[in-house]
């Protein structure tokens, strides 16, 4: 398993934008996930290995970017125009699978310790 750290979580307003940031050695597609209370946690967006494919889900497909710069190691989650919503805790992945898009919590077996991000009204 691969060891992912990750930081840039925080409390902000609705409309204000967040960065996460998250460090992960070696070859494999990442993903970011989110987890809001008592709810499942859900599919945010992932990105191959060279940066060139990446997948959002609907929910935030034109507000998120993730890219990721493989000379730091570093995948990054880019927010903006944040709603109350988008409220979770937010983990980054490894994914197990060679094919893409990884778009299901199994497709991926490492994770982070997960970061808040908190939006308010």
């Amino acid at each position: 398993q691969v060891q992912l750290v990750e930081s840039g979580g925080g409390l902000m307003q609705a409309g204000g934008s967040l960065r996460l940031s998250c460090v992960a050695s070696g070859r494999y597609a990442m993903g970011w996930f989110r987890q809001a209370p008592g709810k499942e946690r859900e599919f945010v967006t992932a990105i191959s290995w060279t940066g060139g494919s990446t997948r959002y889900a609907d929910s935030v497909k034109g507000r998120f970017t993730i890219s990721r710069d493989n000379a730091k190691n570093t995948v990054y989650l880019q927010m903006n125009s944040l709603k109350p919503e988008d409220t979770a805790v937010y983990y980054c992945a490894a994914a197990s699978v060679s094919s893409w898009p990884p778009l299901d919590k199994v497709d991926f077996d490492s994770w982070g310790q997960g970061t808040q991000v908190t939006v308010s009204s």
